[in-house]
């Protein structure tokens, strides 16, 4: 009875525990971290709208259809290297810094999607070209793969605990800001140099755009400091190591870090890949299969159907603060349930609206998927990295992340423009989406409540002294009762959990 109450009491917080964070650091942490996102997207968005020009550039002896399939091919093959990319960079971020490893794959990101603009097409030097192509794209993969886990990583421990939520999601506000800017510039090019033009030329614009991004990203990532908790991480491991701990050493291998990670954190790997599958498959369906779904299966023109993505795109961008900000007071799991009902309930609907041609009937069926796309996307950032404590949280998101987006998120257009192909049923990403509900919907069950609680392995952060002190004075006068009851049940053991003095009853009342 004894370890059972000791395990319950509540930790009592030294002035030290509690975090006060710097509000200008917080600005440029999030600026920071969003911008390569904004990168990676403007890159998707490019590549989605540009799917069947890319295709007659790289693929021009294959079918329309086939072109297509082949051209979100290559976008997939991304994808399958994704999880090594997480692998190599997550492990050592938890191990050498957050900041370092952010810094780098902002520059392979920018590079390599800078040299896509730069490749010869299957004219002028043949297969190679598409090889070529391939080779960008695995680049971009690999990169991508310690990019986001540690975007969302530096923003959560950098946060305040009840405001994470809505710094979290300003992640995710730059990834469909860059996906807009992407898509948005590609619009404009088709309409001003026509289908000819971008052909011959005008397809490579945007990838040339990435370059001065990536150089500002840079700069703004060697710019920032480390994170409170790695930090605080970091003395403790050496402190450690100074004193010959075992355990400390093994963990200090990339062996051991995985280890750890499997034997001890599966739970939340399996709960983390769940809810990346519910976001990731309703993302690429929306702002990569989409443009081409209604352009080459529905046969609407691609001004139209890149039209109504971009909106919807905006109307994300509008809403996903306000949804995080809601995750923080409502909580994280309540949004995610809803989420994943809607999604179950009006995917079917949705896709039945955009399947009725014209701009009305589509754009509502688009706004529909944009509104259960940004339940997700607002909380995505501040809930996965709560799922992990501090001295594995970027590699272990990073592993299960980058599996689920590389088994189902990223193939997610190359799966449903291949069923469509092979069916004949313009309905199928309708239950391609309707799957992913149920499997998010499984995942929130076993999902613990994180909103307004500090991370795994780390103390409080608030965003005044005052708070602090406030938290401090609140932790130990709940100690000091809890320190009570253990007293009391020591005396009297027979005493049932309703038993106890008239002040005793009055305190559980409260």
């Amino acid at each position: 009875m004894l370890r059972t109450l000791l395990r319950r009491r509540k930790k009592m917080y030294a002035a030290q525990d509690v975090t006060v964070t710097d509000p200008p650091r917080i600005r440029r942490a999030v600026t920071a971290a969003a911008l390569g996102n904004t990168i990676e997207w403007f890159d998707f968005g490019v590549y989605a709208y540009l799917a069947g020009t890319l295709g007659k550039v790289f693929f021009p002896s294959s079918s329309p259809g086939a072109q297509v399939v082949q051209t979100f091919a290559t976008f997939a093959a991304a994808f399958l290297v994704r999880p090594l990319g997480g692998l190599v960079f997550g492990p050592l971020g938890d191990r050498i810094g957050r900041q370092k490893v952010l810094a780098v794959t902002i520059i392979m990101m920018a590079a390599s999607t800078f040299a896509v603009g730069l490749l010869p097409s299957y004219a002028s030097i043949g297969f190679a070209a598409p090889v070529l192509l391939l080779v960008c794209r695995l680049v971009q993969g690999f990169s991508t793969g310690g990019e986001y886990a540690g975007a969302t990583t530096y923003i959560a421990e950098y946060a305040p605990d009840k405001r994470r939520g809505f710094f979290g999601s300003w992640l995710d506000f730059g990834t469909f800001v860059g996906y807009s800017l992407g898509s948005g510039l590609v619009t404009v090019l088709t309409t001003v140099l026509g289908e000819d033009g971008l052909i011959d030329w005008g397809w490579r614009i945007p990838f040339f755009v990435a370059g001065p991004l990536g150089v500002i990203g840079l700069y703004l990532r060697l710019k920032l400091e480390e994170t409170p908790a790695f930090q605080r991480e970091e003395e403790g491991r050496e402190e450690a190591l100074a004193e010959g701990d075992p355990v400390e050493e093994a963990r200090q291998s990339g062996k051991g870090r995985l280890k750890d990670i499997f034997a001890h954190h599966w739970e939340a790997i399996l709960i983390c890949m769940g809810l990346v599958l519910l976001y990731n498959v309703t993302n690429y369906m929306v702002t990569s299969y989409l443009p081409t779904y209604m352009s080459e299966t529905l046969g609407e023109s691609e001004t139209t159907a890149q039209l109504l993505v971009l909106g919807t795109m905006v109307l994300v961008v509008l809403t996903i603060t306000t949804v995080g900000r809601s995750s923080d007071r409502w909580g994280r799991r309540p949004v995610f349930f809803f989420g994943s009902i809607a999604l179950i309930v009006f995917s079917v609907p949705a896709f039945l609206l955009i399947r009725q041609g014209g701009i009305v009937l589509p754009a509502i069926g688009c706004g529909i998927l944009g509104l259960l796309l940004v339940t997700f996307a607002g909380t995505s950032a501040s809930t996965l990295p709560a799922l992990f404590p501090t001295r594995i949280r970027y590699g272990a998101l990073s592993i299960a992340f980058n599996i689920s987006v590389s088994l189902f998120g990223g193939t997610t257009p190359l799966f449903a423009s291949g069923l469509v192909e092979a069916t004949g049923d313009e309905m199928v990403p309708a239950y391609y989406l309707m799957i992913a509900g149920v499997i998010g919907l499984v995942s929130t069950l076993f999902l613990h409540e994180t909103a307004g609680r500090p991370l795994r392995g780390s103390g409080p952060m608030v965003e005044t002294a005052d708070q602090a002190r406030r938290l401090v004075a609140r932790s130990r006068v709940h100690a000091g009762r809890q320190a009570r009851d253990v007293w009391l049940r020591l005396r009297h053991p027979w005493h049932g959990p309703d038993s106890g003095t008239g002040d005793d009853k009055a305190r559980k009342r409260e």
